[in-house]
């Protein structure tokens, strides 16, 4: 039971690592620098996919959480 359970953490977190690196950086507050001349709909298009990375996201370190949580007390 260990051992399924230390696998899922070690999955869950390259899991995370690549939703991280898939996530779009925030350019908010960059200006002229970060090449503000995105269009209405351009920046709506990525939004929906970024959004939809940053819930996916959210579950899994709820997940991640809950998981080390019990490998711990299950160890001790």
């Amino acid at each position: 039971m260990v051992y399924v359970i230390a696998v899922l953490d070690v999955i869950i977190c390259v899991a995370l690592v690549a939703l991280v690196m898939m996530q779009e950086g925030s350019s908010t507050g960059l200006g002229i620098i970060g090449g503000g001349a995105d269009t209405f709909f351009g920046h709506n298009k990525g939004r929906s996919m970024d959004s939809l990375l940053k819930k996916v996201t959210t579950v899994l370190v709820g997940v991640l959480i809950v998981l080390t949580v019990v490998l711990n007390f299950i160890i001790q």
